[in-house]
């Protein structure tokens, strides 16, 4: 096994394999869900070779590992001995998870196994639809024909890959589950729907519904599900409740075949003639609400799509857009939804392109190569999580360059017609039915201008953690063998460990290195050469970066946001280049104080994880300008 070692080194620290309810994968990730996560190391995975990063969301524990994932995932399998595709959902009963985080959790429980091919077949049915529109092939063609059948394959038949992925999730037979999809998309039931109705039901409301049989005299309303996601993962979810029942109830010596017979029997009519019906009425519902809120203006929903998909995929929120876009697929023919996030992953990669080239450091061209290649084709975690995101800024200048195109694509009214694949295999996936349309050309638009502007804005700026490699093993004397930023005290008073703040917030260091300070004046001067990046509209808390790229975070007093801006007098604005000792900011410290807050002031090095070590003085009080942090770059 090519990655036993690594596979081994994991298993051991998520909290080994009997910690383990579940695991799955996606492009990038390993989705472990655990039964205790504050048993896993999750210092060590982040700093393992071989390991990107790691996130904890949705009520998964995500290791994030890169493009070879599926080779890794298969020896983490083995090695654990989980058995392949190991989402066969285990008794989570007893975890405690949010309501959001239990249906982000669902639903990427069931789409994350067909991911793959549901991007595939999409390719191959976009490729068809460029072919017919280019002339090459006709839609009358065999060849046609056949294409057509292999892109649209999955899709049609959705509900049967769909029973198989939800009965894993729900703990349920698979092939029960398969069978319930399998029913609502047969044929006959189908063909039955295209002749003249007994009557109507509802006539004259929007859930106007012909009948054309009925069921032990129940009218039965047949809906299209080809296609379809909510009737099938809410069928398959009442069908594992009911086969719990009957496993429960029904003698072991017959369980074999009577569960499924019982089961069957019970689910497939209540599929038609209830949940069907209901769960159909519902994503249609939800279809036009979405597309109602979108058609409000399409500008300002592409642009926010564009700015905070790849904030949505870092925490694995984006799964909650999934059944929308397939909702509005098969109800409308089209989304708007997704193609406003076309965009990101090309100003993702435009900001990697101006990196490889600015980059000195030899390990930051390497990183940077395979990430652009990565991202060309739509998957940009290793650009996010080994490029961007650690540097902070080129992140959030790929986060503008996703808006603007979001906002082209929105105004242009792009709107994607199958599920395609990612990047530039996604390009096929706006052509419309009647070929090139406006909207095909605002993807194109988009995604070119997302690129540039991504690009452009990341080589225009200054490229920090990045230091060229003299290539000598033993420096001379004049070599400097570490550099390092000293930050100066902003307050005067009694130093205080941070681990003694009484927020966790702080204490735990979640939100970087660093010390705190009993202030005994109500002055905060700036501690570094730099920039305000960010002044809180409450003016309790200070953000700067230095010349060097150290950001710094001043967080005067617990819970003083409370006091919106009293007791407080900023002497600056955001955005200000400031020098190591301008007044920042005034507060009334015995005001602050009668009103019941403490002012114990934390100065953090937010970015800390980019630095070898952050030392703090050995110093009991400090005055204003005394060295009080030093940052090993």
């Amino acid at each position: 096994m090519k990655y036993e070692q690594l596979a081994k080194d994991i298993i051991q620290n998520v909290g080994g394999k009997e910690n383990v309810n579940s695991l799955t994968h996606c492009i990038t990730r390993l989705r472990f869900k655990l039964k205790d996560e504050g048993k896993a190391n999750t210092d060590v995975l982040k700093n393992m070779d071989g390991v990107v990063t790691v996130i904890q969301s949705g009520g998964q524990y995500q290791v994030v590992i890169g493009n070879h994932v599926p080779e890794v995932y298969a020896d983490v399998n083995t090695v654990a001995g989980l058995g392949g595709d190991s989402s066969a959902a285990a008794d989570t009963s007893g975890e405690k998870m949010s309501l959001f985080s239990r249906f982000i959790d669902l639903i990427s429980g069931v789409f994350a196994p067909i991911l793959g091919v549901l991007a595939a077949t999409g390719m191959i049915k976009g490729l068809t639809a460029l072919f017919v529109s280019i002339g090459l092939l006709t839609n009358t063609s065999g060849t046609y024909i056949i294409l057509n059948a292999v892109g649209d394959c999955l899709f049609y038949f959705f509900p049967v890959f769909l029973g198989y992925t939800a009965a894993k999730k729900f703990n349920m037979n698979i092939f029960i589950g398969m069978a319930i999809g399998a029913a609502l998309v047969y044929p006959t039931l189908t063909a039955v729907s295209a002749g003249e109705p007994l009557y109507t039901l509802f006539a004259g409301t929007p859930f106007q519904s012909p009948v054309h049989i009925t069921f032990l005299g129940i009218p039965v309303i047949l809906m299209t599900y080809s296609s379809s996601v909510i009737p099938i993962i809410l069928s398959a979810y009442v069908g594992s409740k009911i086969e719990g029942f009957f496993k429960r109830v029904i003698p072991s010596v017959v369980r074999t075949f009577m569960v499924p017979f019982c089961t069957l029997l019970i689910t497939i009519p209540l599929a038609f003639l209830i949940i069907g019906p209901i769960a159909t009425w519902a994503g249609q519902l939800v279809g036009a609400g979405i597309l109602a809120v979108y058609n409000l203006s399409p500008i300002v929903a592409g642009l926010l799509l564009g700015a905070f998909w790849q904030v949505f995929v870092i925490f694995g929120l984006h799964w909650g857009f999934v059944p929308i876009a397939i909702n509005n697929l098969t109800n409308m023919g089209s989304d708007p939804i997704l193609a406003g996030m076309f965009g990101a992953s090309f100003a993702q990669t435009g900001v990697v392109l101006a990196i490889m080239i600015k980059a000195k450091s030899k390990k930051l061209k390497s990183l940077s190569i395979p990430a652009f290649i990565s991202g060309i084709f739509g998957v940009t975690e290793p650009a996010i999580y080994g490029i961007t995101l650690p540097r902070k800024k080129p992140f959030i200048l790929s986060c503008i360059g996703g808006a603007v195109g979001g906002a082209i694509i929105g105004a242009m009214g792009t709107k994607a017609y199958i599920i395609g694949g990612l990047g530039i295999f996604g390009i096929p996936s706006y052509i419309g039915p009647d070929g090139f349309n406006t909207g095909f050309y605002g993807a194109i638009i988009g995604m070119i201008v997302s690129f540039i502007l991504g690009f452009v804005l990341m080589f225009f700026t200054k490229l920090t953690d990045d230091e060229p490699e003299t290539g000598k093993t033993e420096p001379s004397n004049t070599d400097v063998l570490v550099k390092q930023e000293t930050v100066f005290s902003p307050m005067k008073g009694e130093v205080i460990a941070l681990s003694q703040v009484k927020d966790e917030a702080f204490s735990t260091g979640a939100l970087g290195k660093g010390i705190a300070i009993e202030p005994i004046e109500g002055k905060v001067y700036s501690p570094v050469n730099g920039v305000l990046t960010s002044l809180f509209s409450s003016g309790h808390a200070i953000g700067i970066t230095s010349n060097n790229g150290v950001d710094i975070l001043i967080h005067v007093g617990q819970d003083t946001v409370k006091l919106k801006g009293k007791y407080f007098t900023p002497q600056v604005k955001q955005g200000d280049t400031v020098k190591k000792g301008d007044l920042l900011m005034e507060f009334d410290v015995e005001a602050i104080k009668a009103a019941g807050y403490v002012l114990t002031t934390p100065v953090i090095i937010s970015n800390s994880g980019n630095y070898l070590d952050v030392i703090e003085t050995g110093k009991k009080s400090v005055g204003y300008q005394e060295d009080l942090l030093t940052v090993v770059i």
